[in-house]
């Protein structure tokens, strides 16, 4: 009896079929995957829209494109990349995830990221919550202030911004200079109290990077170069990401 030769995807053309042949180990074997299940163990979207990382690498291997276009739960993940850490097979998952995202119409994406992708997008500061480089210059400087007036033991506490040759440059979730400018303060005490040589950038301060969960390549790299090049325009060493 002649073995019957199983082609997954069919005739039909499938994006995720080539996507998975160029992450799977050793050329694309389809048969490494174990479906072992490890990787939806520990996965915190397990279960979520009645997905969970194993059956969307099925499903992508089988070349079901447009479900997984559909499905919210490319959305879900947080790309945490347990599941690679305990893959027997290493399977990156997460890079089939954001290529998943990167499928959908750039306006059909969850209007949530999409909306501070774009407001990151508007001004140099790169902040997702709109605020501009002269009005984060004013918070940092106003909660600084209070401070040093407040608390004597910090009364020489500094919060530089563009401090050039400074060793580390440092961003900022834009969401506390807006709604919690006092959550900055841990922060500065800790970087004071050890004598850390460190400044903001007046651009490209904001940590958060909403470009990059969108799946949006090119703005994802304008964000980023955004703050690459105010931390070599100042003669920073570091870049210490604090998201």
């Amino acid at each position: 009896m002649a073995e019957e030769v199983i082609k997954l995807g069919g005739k039909k053309k499938s994006y995720f079929i080539d996507k998975v042949k160029e992450i799977l180990p050793d050329g694309g074997n389809l048969n490494l995957c174990l479906t072992c299940g490890a990787c939806s163990s520990g996965c915190p979207a397990t279960g979520l829209d009645n997905m969970d990382p194993r059956k969307f690498l099925r499903m992508a291997a089988l070349g079901m494109d447009e479900e997984i276009i559909k499905s919210d739960w490319p959305w879900m993940c947080t790309m945490c990349q347990r599941c690679i850490y305990v893959c027997p097979m290493k399977i990156d998952i997460p890079q089939l995830v954001y290529n998943a995202r990167g499928l959908r119409p750039r306006d059909q994406r969850p209007k949530g990221i999409l909306g501070s992708c774009d407001m990151a997008l508007r001004n140099e500061s790169t902040s997702a919550m709109g605020i501009s480089p002269d009005d984060f210059v004013f918070v940092v400087q106003d909660v600084l202030e209070e401070v040093r007036e407040s608390q004597p033991e910090f009364a020489d506490m500094e919060a530089p911004i563009d401090k050039e040759g400074a060793e580390f440059f440092l961003n900022q979730n834009s969401r506390e200079p807006v709604t919690e400018p006092n959550e900055l303060l841990p922060l500065w005490k800790i970087l004071h109290l050890v004598g850390a040589d460190w400044t903001y950038g007046s651009h490209g301060w904001a940590g958060e990077n909403y470009c990059m969960f969108l799946a949006d390549n090119d703005s994802w790299e304008k964000i980023t170069r955004t703050t690459v090049n105010q931390a070599n325009k100042l003669g920073c060493k570091i870049f210490l990401n604090t998201e």
